[in-house]
């Protein structure tokens, strides 16, 4: 069997931090399983956040109007990106499964690394209009969130002050990742690290370490097939009818997005669906 590769995408500027010690984790116990292990340290490598022309070779298709997803497309398909977009999507190619391991800052990523999605993941490489979702480019590699958070898991609750973690995720999970065409494993929350005593983190990294050995068979997050969907502009991409009287009678929504109104399915950005 050909040697799997995993991609860590790490932005933290401490080499003392946890994220840097689950990153560590990360290496150690996937390389001993055998993977080959690639990191892209956003900080250390001093990764340009913003998407410019400086990320396009030789002259663009339109200087008047610069629209970099159209300008990056062609780049790509010429071969013209600048050698920091290159690199990486050389590495995403390789890739079966990415993790991203950050700190949750204002209830995302790090400017450093939505600068790295926007980017590398740009549109021919890793989406078009015709792939994406289920026919996503990526459909057959793996991706997770593995974070940090500042508060404890009861302030992340529906009832709780920050309000559930799962809408948070949505955006990341759905919105790039699965978009993209990733299977999307349950994210990897590291609650409140700072205020936990040094037990309590090793426990965790512990733990981390022990879902690495299984990380390539594990279940993916349950998302909307793209089916459900008439995906025509004139039907605005929306829920095929018969689809949407089949899920009537149904307890909850199908997603945290896609609620139809209902409760939202317990855990659906957290936590692989039951059969």
């Amino acid at each position: 069997m050909a040697q799997k590769t995993a991609l860590i995408v790490y932005a933290h500027q401490s080499p003392a931090s946890f994220n840097a010690a689950a990153r560590d984790v990360a290496v150690q116990a996937l390389t001993k399983k055998g993977y080959k292990v690639l990191v892209s340290d956003l900080y250390a490598m001093k990764f340009k956040a913003s998407a410019t022309a400086e990320d396009i070779k030789g002259d663009l298709q339109n200087p008047e109007h610069f629209v970099y997803n159209n300008e990056m497309m062609v780049a790509w398909k010429e071969g013209r990106l600048s050698d920091d977009v290159a690199e990486e999507q050389h590495k995403v190619e390789q890739a079966d499964l990415i993790i991203f391991q950050y700190p949750l800052y204002w209830f995302t990523i790090p400017a450093i690394m939505k600068g790295w999605i926007d980017r590398v993941l740009t549109q021919g490489f890793a989406f078009s209009m015709q792939n994406m979702y289920d026919n996503g480019i990526f459909k057959n590699k793996r991706a997770m969130l593995s974070f940090t958070t500042g508060g404890m898991e009861s302030m992340y609750k529906d009832d709780s002050l920050h309000g559930d973690i799962n809408i948070l995720l949505w955006p990341l999970q759905n919105g790039v990742l699965r978009f993209c065409g990733f299977q999307v494993l349950a994210p990897q929350i590291f609650w409140s690290p700072a205020y936990t005593p040094p037990e309590g983190r090793a426990a965790m990294l512990d733990g981390w370490r022990e879902r690495l050995g299984g990380v390539f068979e594990e279940k993916p997050l349950s998302f909307a097939p793209s089916e459900y969907f008439d995906l025509s502009f004139q039907a605005g991409f929306c829920l095929r009818p018969e689809v949407k009287d089949k899920l009537a009678s149904e307890p909850y929504g199908i997603t945290t997005a896609h609620h139809l109104g209902k409760p939202l399915p317990p855990n659906n950005q957290t936590k692989p669906k039951q059969n």
